[in-house]
């Protein structure tokens, strides 16, 4: 069983940046595929990250660029680093652990508005 717990959401101006974070409860985490997922309203959820238990990074079109997923082994945490954001960047993120089952997190809310 794997817990997590997403931060870092907030409204944030267009251009600006922001760095998400999920923090897995186990003992295990070194060998998850973590990602970071998000849906929009009247959308269906979609992937913008994922990174191996070796730290190999692959990452959606619109993320390309943009985006930054990195992990802390020792600290059970994955992130997303987001810069240049836009107001279609506006969702709410998920985390999401895969090994043999698939786990997600509550999500956190981004809003990119002016």
């Amino acid at each position: 069983q794997v817990q997590l717990v997403e931060s870092g959401g907030d409204l944030v101006q267009p251009g600006g940046s922001l760095r998400l974070s999920c923090a897995a409860s186990g003992s295990d985490f070194r060998f998850y595929t973590m990602g970071w997922y998000r849906q929009a309203p009247g959308s269906q959820r979609e992937l913008v990250a994922q990174i191996t238990y070796s730290g190999r990074p692959n990452y959606a079109d619109s993320a390309k660029g943009r985006c930054t997923i990195s992990r802390d082994n020792a600290k059970n945490t994955v992130y997303l680093q987001m810069n240049s954001l836009k107001p279609e960047d506006t969702a709410v993120y998920y985390c999401n652990a895969k090994l043999a089952m698939n786990y997600w997190g509550k999500g956190t809310l981004v809003t990119v508005s002016s």
